[in-house]
This record gives C-alpha cells, sequence and structure tokens, in this order.
C-alpha cells in the first residue's frame, strides 16, 4: 500500500471556511485529514486532494449524475460516501447546497 498524499492548503483552506459556516459540526482529523462529524458520525472530509460527502441513495445519484464518483480508499468503496466534482467545489452555493445535504441525511442517523 502506497502513502496517502497530504491535501493541497488550498483545499484544507477551502474545506475550514466552508464547514465554519455550518452549526453544530465538530471537526476532528481522520487519518491526519481534516474531518467533520455530527452526532458522532462522519459528515464530510478530506482525502488526497478529494472531498468527500455523506449522502442519503437518491442524493448520491443525482451527484454521481454530476460527476461524483465513489469513494474508495484502499480499494474498499465506502457506500454512502462520494467525490465532490471539481465545478461544485469552485462553487460556493452549489457546495454549500451539497454540504446541506449530508447535513440533512447525517442528522437523520442515530448518533453514534
Amino acid at each position: 500500500m502506497g502513502k496517502w498524499k497530504k491535501s493541497s492548503q488550498e483545499l484544507i483552506d477551502h474545506f475550514y471556511e466552508t464547514m465554519e459556516s455550518f452549526d453544530d459540526i465538530e471537526m476532528r482529523k481522520m487519518f491526519g485529514y481534516p474531518c467533520t462529524f455530527l452526532n458522532g458520525n462522519m459528515l464530510t472530509g478530506l482525502h488526497e486532494e478529494n472531498w468527500i460527502l455523506r449522502l442519503s441513495e437518491e442524493d448520491r445519484l443525482e451527484l454521481s449524475e454530476k460527476g461524483g464518483l465513489p469513494f474508495e480508499p484502499m480499494d474498499r468503496k465506502m457506500r454512502e460516501y462520494l467525490l465532490i466534482p471539481q465545478n461544485i467545489l469552485k462553487n460556493r452555493n452549489q457546495l454549500n447546497a451539497w454540504v446541506q445535504r449530508a447535513i440533512d441525511f447525517v442528522s437523520s442517523l442515530p448518533p453514534k
């Protein structure tokens, strides 16, 4: 297994700037990458140069149609997570809307 690359400072800054506008989110690091949790459940985070979101099945289908790819670290697919496509990452309003969808989904899960 190769070593994971660090996220760029630009992506890390973008992540923190975006996430600070959402309430009740817990910031943590996982495998050295910035992540957020809600009620103990992972919500979103970075992995190498990718930003991942945890979404409902319906939202995953929609994001897939917009270019979202499965999150498969170490060749293990994490079913509820997708990589956010670059065109959405670069559009603040779209990104915030997708983060809100992730919050809506994760807030429906039982707390851990």
